[in-house]
């Protein structure tokens, strides 16, 4: 039962170690990941925000995790990072909803988790111009990201729809440039330009 009443909207950036396209946006979680494992950043910019009274306007947290087979068969590695600018209930605010104890979208996910790897504060930067993101953490992390373009306009992504994505039912579709984190235990060091990316907006509520 939800205890607190609270609601979040913004833009999400994705990136995974799986060469593009990601068997498990194409398969519903189904198929195992490309390269043996996944390891994924998920970036969540709250435009909008409360839980409870706490307001999460501006807020930044990023998940990280590390999953040795297909997704829905679980046991996944997940942690939190949560910018350096929230103060500490707005930190215990985004811990709850992104873990899933508060309910909404993540709670779907959270019997998946096997090992919670904990939540840290760090200084977190995001830049996302038309179909370009990308996100990085000091010591951490830094991904970056272009979107796949349509065929009708280029300069709108190729979505996929009507999926079981946490973030949104529709995602645009981008190529990875550069993916790198070092946090939690987990290292993952690729350039190679092909790993898969999504970006979209979310509005979740309890």
């Amino acid at each position: 039962m939800v205890e607190v009443d609270w609601a979040i909207s913004g833009d999400y950036l994705e990136t995974c170690s799986c060469t593009y396209l990601c068997p498990c946006i194409a398969t519903n979680l189904m198929d195992p990941p490309t390269n043996g494992l996944c390891k994924a950043s998920l970036l969540f910019y709250i435009k909008k925000g409360r839980y409870g009274a706490v307001l999460l306007d501006g807020r930044t947290v990023v998940v990280v995790g590390q999953i040795p087979n297909a997704l829905i068969e679980g046991n996944w590695s997940v942690g939190l990072i949560v910018d350096d600018g929230a103060d500490e209930k707005q930190k215990e605010a985004l811990t709850s909803i992104m873990s899933g104890a508060a309910g909404g979208p993540m709670a779907r996910f959270a019997h998946f988790v096997s090992n919670f790897l904990g939540v840290e504060q760090r200084p977190i930067r995001f830049e996302k111009t038309g179909m370009k993101f990308s996100f990085s953490i000091p010591d951490m992390l830094d991904q970056e990201a272009e979107g796949t373009g349509g065929g009708e306009n280029p300069d709108e992504p190729l979505y996929v729809d009507n999926n079981k994505h946490w973030a949104n039912q529709r995602l645009g579709l981008a190529r990875a440039k550069r993916s790198h984190m070092h946090v939690f235990g987990i290292d993952w060091d690729d350039d190679n330009g092909g790993n898969t990316g999504v970006f979209t907006t979310f509005d979740w509520t309890p």
